[in-house]
């Protein structure tokens, strides 16, 4: 899911859908400016599945991880490589923030200083599944009138070639999904979409 922008409504659909997950990704911009982000983040973390989160342009990332430090089930992917026992086969890549940036050198200079370890975790045949707030540039879901995307995350999907990349952001294109070669591409919006590998 992306943008909840603390809808309780959504929440309890998106809890309600989550019964029938293994985990939950989010895209970010879960509140309004932070707002009742500890409240947010607790119910996200009493759903009782793994929760694979970014933050957004809402949130701030410090604040975010610190939060997640005193959680359970909710994961801050910002920035990491992760992957855990419970999901051997999948790593799950994020990368947070951003708003309209049609590039993102904190992305290239973090993508580029973990290339090797993702080409080799690839390698042994792990399933990625790329995490970003702002969509990859050039697809269905980045297009409002023109394409408001981030190129850096295209140049890494067409790369990578991750299984899967949940984005979000833009409220107009929720529900739509993409293709980038073999990477599915979907801004899932807040009440979430369930998805099989």
């Amino acid at each position: 899911f992306s943008d909840l922008h603390g809808s309780e409504k959504a929440l309890k659909l998106l809890a309600k859908k989550a019964e029938k997950a293994d985990l939950i990704i989010c895209a970010g911009d879960f509140t309004v400016f932070e707002n009742n982000i500890l409240r947010i983040m607790r119910k996200l973390d009493s759903i009782g599945k793994p929760v694979m989160l970014v933050h957004g342009n809402h949130e701030d990332a410090m604040f975010v991880a610190e939060i997640c430090k005193r959680l359970k089930n909710v994961k801050f992917v910002h920035r990491k490589v992760y992957g855990n026992n419970e999901f051997q086969n999948y790593v799950f890549i994020g990368h947070g923030g951003e708003g309209f940036d049609h590039v993102s050198e904190d992305f290239e200079r973090f993508s580029a200083s973990a290339m090797k370890k993702i080409k080799l975790l690839k390698k042994q045949g792990k399933k990625i599944i790329f995490v970003t707030h702002q969509p990859p540039h050039n697809t269905k879901v980045d297009y409002i009138w023109a394409h408001h995307g981030n190129k850096s995350y295209t140049r890494f999907v067409k790369k990578v070639q991750p299984l899967l990349h949940v984005c979000g952001h833009l409220h107009e294109t929720q529900g739509k999904k993409d293709r980038i070669g073999k990477t599915l591409v979907i801004n899932p919006g807040p009440t979430g979409k369930i998805l099989g590998t």
